[in-house]
């Protein structure tokens, strides 16, 4: 599979190339940078305007095979003469952002309060790549670059920034240069840093979920808000480890049975291509609550989780049933924790709302709500 590269590896080539426009005279199509990964990106220059202490140019993201939302955006670095030449002096290179790119208004971020949010990484590589054009002309001034992304509010909405807590565009990110074509680590570097705001704004405990599947339930049930959980996708086990790691105390888990029941089974990554024991579990947590051979075949045929449960009903032993998913489930989420977290749960299904919960879990609720009112 094709990777790509990152909008920080776009903001330093574009960075760069305007640099070396601005100060050399000359201009320049086609850039070449080193990225954190050691791969060379030879990157197009496009829509350049040049001025006399002001030149403007854009590279156009590439996510290579696992795009997402922001490939084919341009993304550009406008470079100008802060201050001239101070003989005896280094070069340095003051990195803001402009239209499309997001700013931080929380802190827990990889930026303060205040910044662009341009990550360390990126900012690395632009300071790096500009300052080569500087020792190459022997340019000892302050050079400011300014990065912008036109699309960037309109893809803002796209994606987890609001939720972080970043207004206005896009983040311009990566601590590779390069889009690796696996979503996975895209994603868990968006649940650490959704933890991590959470963190900083001094949470002690926190609600996760796979997603907002639910999200009525939740409401109409508890009062509470599932859009302010962190999504934490398959990716469970992780969670719990990026949790801790995190310093949090403690975690409530709340979703609907056809993900979290794989739990019972030790399944902490829920993806379907790591294997679907759903019927098997809640056939074997059926029999051991005493539904008799028949129902349990039925239950093995069924391809919906919500059937499945009808049929736990229908034999009354749905509530021990879920007693025993339950219990097993806590058995391996407490496994994962090792003591660093303390995790309750809730499972509820659309047809039949709450089906089980942890003994303590309404209890972490209600303090999770009480925190966020904080």
């Amino acid at each position: 599979m094709r990777y790509g590269f990152t909008t920080g590896s776009c903001a330093a080539a574009a960075a760069k190339a305007a640099a070396y426009m601005l100060l050399t005279g000359m201009e320049k199509t086609k850039i070449s940078i080193d990225t954190p990964k050691g791969i060379i990106y030879k990157a197009s220059i496009k829509e350049i305007t040049r001025e006399e202490a002001r030149v403007s140019c854009a590279v156009r993201k590439d996510g290579g095979d696992d795009p997402d939302i922001t490939t084919g955006a341009l993304v550009f670095a406008e470079v100008s003469i802060k201050a001239p030449d101070t003989e005896g002096k280094s070069a340095r290179i003051f990195i803001d952002g402009g239209t499309g790119v997001g700013r931080v208004t929380k802190p827990g971020l990889d930026q303060p309060v205040g910044n662009a949010a341009i990550n360390h990484v990126p900012r690395e590589m632009i300071e790096r790549e500009v300052l080569q054009v500087c020792e190459l002309v022997d340019f000892k001034g302050c050079l400011s670059v300014i990065i912008t992304v036109p699309e960037g509010e309109a893809l803002a909405g796209r994606t987890f920034n609001p939720r972080l807590g970043i207004t206005g565009g896009i983040s311009i990110l990566g601590t590779t240069g390069i889009v690796e074509p696996m979503s996975s680590k895209a994603l868990l570097d968006t649940i650490r840093t959704e933890l991590s705001v959470k963190k900083a704004s001094g949470a002690e405990a926190v609600a996760v979920s796979p997603g907002n599947y639910g999200l009525d339930y939740m409401k109409r049930a508890y009062g509470y808000d599932l859009d302010k959980s962190v999504k934490c996708s398959n990716f469970i086990g992780d969670t719990i480890d990026m949790a801790a790691e995190a310093g949090f105390r403690e975690m409530l888990l709340t979703g609907h049975i056809g993900k979290l029941v794989k739990l019972s089974g030790g399944m902490l990554n829920t993806h379907s291509k790591n294997g679907d024991c759903r019927m098997e579990l809640l056939a074997a947590a059926g029999i051991e609550a005493g539904i008799d051979a028949g129902a349990a075949k039925e239950i093995l045929s069924c391809v919906a989780t919500e059937s499945a449960v009808s049929i736990l009903k229908a034999a009354g032993r749905l509530e021990m049933a879920m007693d025993i998913v339950m219990g097993k489930a806590q058995g391996y989420l407490a496994k994962r924790a090792d003591g660093r977290l303390r995790i309750e749960c809730i499972m509820y299904a659309n047809d039949y709302g709450e089906l089980v919960k942890s003994e303590g879990a309404q209890e972490l609720l209600l303090k999770i709500k009480n925190q966020e009112l904080q």
